[in-house]
Parts: C-alpha cells; structure tokens; sequence
C-alpha cells in the first residue's frame, strides 16, 4: 500500500484528489497540508467527507511530508510548488505537481508569463503529465507536470490532425469555456455568485491568458513546427467543466466521416477519451466528475473548416483525475484504478 501526501489539501483540486484517492485500492493517504486550515479536520473544510475522511491538516515541513509518503501531489498556487519539489525530490519522493511550476520547459518562457523561475535545474526532469500523449515517458518520471485544464481539453482535441499534419497550423483557434471552479476556492471579486450568475463572458483576450504558451508548447512539439494559436478563455455561470470548441483549416479536402475515424483510430485504446458518433456532441453534463474527455470532431462543409468540440470536468481529467492517472502509470497500476466513476448526472 502506497502512501500518499497532498500539499495544499484544502482547495479544490485537494479535495477532488482525497474524493478520488480514498476509493483508490493501492494507496493510503498518510499526510494532508493547508497553511490556512492546520490544525483543522479535512471534514470541517469539507463536511462532504465527513466519516470517511477525518484527518489533521497539517503545516508544510517538506522534510516531515516526506518522511510520511512515498508519492507527493502538489497542488499549490504557482510559485509555491517550486519552492518545495526540490526537497521531495532530493530525499527520493517521487512528486505529481498540480502547479504551472514545471510544465513550461523553457525558463524563459516561464520568467515571461509568470514570473522567474528558481528551480530552473528541474525543468529538464519534468514529464508533461498528457498521458495520451506521453505515456512512455511518464512510466519513469520521478516529477510530473500534470496539464492545465483548458490545455488538455486543447491539445487532446488536435493531436490526431497534428500528428498527421493534416491541418494549417496558422489557423487555429480555440475558444473555451470553463466552471468557475477553474478560478480556485480563495475569495475573488470575480467569482463571486452575483457576479458571475446569469452572466457569460470572455477574459484573457487577446492572447494573454497563461495557459497560452503551455497550449502552443505543447501543440508545436506534435506537429513538430512551431506554431500559435488565438485562444479565448470563457467564464461560464456553473460549478466546473470545460468546453473547447476548436477551429482550424485543413491543408486538403476532408470529411466528417475520414477525420471522425482518424480520431477513432488514434485514441482507440484511450480508457478516457470517447470519440461521439456522428451527430452527437459533447456537453459537460455528461462528463461531470468523471475522467472522460468527450470529443467531436467534423468538417463545416460551407467553410471547409474543421470544427472539434470537447468536454471535460475541469477539477478531474483537467486536473486531479489526471494526476491519478499519471500516479498509476508511474506506479504500475492499472491505468484505470480509482478512476472508473461515471459521471455524474443529472
């Protein structure tokens, strides 16, 4: 039995890994952290765990956590995470981080849209935690970068037409629309219920959101060419999911039915990507605290543009559902361990 620490339990990415872990048969959760909420019952931040899940909240002390686990999920605001891996990794922990501290590969690039980065020595280490993507790789990571959720709803979305180089990489386009779960659980004007309730509304314009370059990293390293894309990130009046709705041109002639059976074929033996039927779209009603990545692709034939529509719970395939999953490629698990919920509905 594996133990397992989360640093940073009281948010909600925290509290989608204890939902998830307390049912996993190969682990046990021997640590819980919040600088906030120490000293606490997990249950008094959370009484949905109550009697299932009443442990301590404890203070950061790297050494001390540690001590207690074998495998480490980070799920801490930026900054914070890369202040801490270093020692979980220097006392041989292997460590999932929920962060944006790891998954840009270039410094640089991080220095640009966050701000500098001081454990630049572990970049080079890090496996982007894509499982569809980089599986191999992950199998022997000793840190993984877990995904952004507007990334992986973007990238699993365009990895067949990339890989077969089927489309016009200047030409793409995503929008998405996200829960606002997605803005984590501390207090923001922005998040408010009255401000948020009965409103839809796009932020980040213009091609500044952060998730932007981890998006283009990611898409370039697929098509194997540098590329960019215009990214639109949405605040939607609910609780979580995510819904991309991507655009791009094809460099040929193609049908619905030729790239519906691209997508089939390429994610085939993907547990956690349903590719729809002809016709059927996804919603993030149907993939509600699930694992799933729900995707449809099809031709505009007016435009002859591509259009992919995808769907996924935010807080779980987008992020602590997909760091599971990395945990059981890292340790051998079956891929699907603890993570076999359908979702939730209505």
């Amino acid at each position: 039995m594996l133990k397992i620490a989360i640093v940073g339990a009281s948010g909600y990415t925290g509290l989608e890994l204890i939902r998830i872990l307390h049912r996993h048969p190969g682990v046990t959760l021997s640590c819980l952290t919040s600088e906030q909420s120490s000293g606490k019952r997990i249950s008094d931040i959370f009484p949905t765990l109550r009697g299932r899940c009443d442990m301590i909240l404890e203070n950061l002390e790297p050494v001390r956590v540690a001590d207690k686990a074998d495998i480490i999920f980070t799920a801490l605001p930026h900054k914070a995470a890369m202040e801490v891996v270093p020692t979980f990794l220097k006392l041989g922990r292997k460590v999932i981080d929920l962060s944006a501290d790891y998954r840009l590969s270039d410094p640089a690039d991080y220095g640009e849209w966050y701000l500098p980065h001081i454990n630049p020595a572990n970049l080079k280490k890090a496996v982007y935690g894509l499982a569809e993507i980089r599986r191999a790789k992950i199998k022997g990571a000793k840190l993984v970068a877990n995904p952004g959720c507007y990334p992986t709803s973007i990238i699993l979305g365009l990895a067949p037409l990339l890989k077969k180089g089927l489309i016009d990489l200047t030409s793409i386009i995503a929008d998405s629309a996200s829960g606002v779960t997605g803005a984590g659980r501390s207090a923001k004007v922005d998040s408010l219920y009255c401000e948020v309730n009965e409103g839809y509304r796009a932020y980040a314009v213009g091609g500044v959101h952060r998730h932007t370059p981890e998006i283009e990293q990611e898409l370039s390293l697929l098509a194997d060419a540098p590329l960019k894309i215009t990214f639109t990130p949405h605040l939607v009046p609910m609780d979580r999911g995510i819904l991309s709705t991507i655009y791009a041109t094809p460099t040929s002639a193609l049908t619905t039915d030729a790239i519906r059976q691209l997508y089939c074929d390429f994610y085939k033996d993907e547990p956690f990507v349903r590719v729809l039927a002809d016709g059927t779209l996804p919603s993030t009603a149907f993939v509600r605290g699930s694992n799933f990545c729900d995707i449809a692709p099809l031709v505009d034939v007016r435009t002859g543009r591509i259009v992919i529509v995808s769907a996924i719970d935010n807080l779980v395939k987008g992020a602590s559902g997909q760091a599971v999953q990395n945990m059981n490629i890292i340790c051998g698990f079956p891929e699907t361990m603890g993570l076999e919920g359908l979702a939730l509905f209505p």
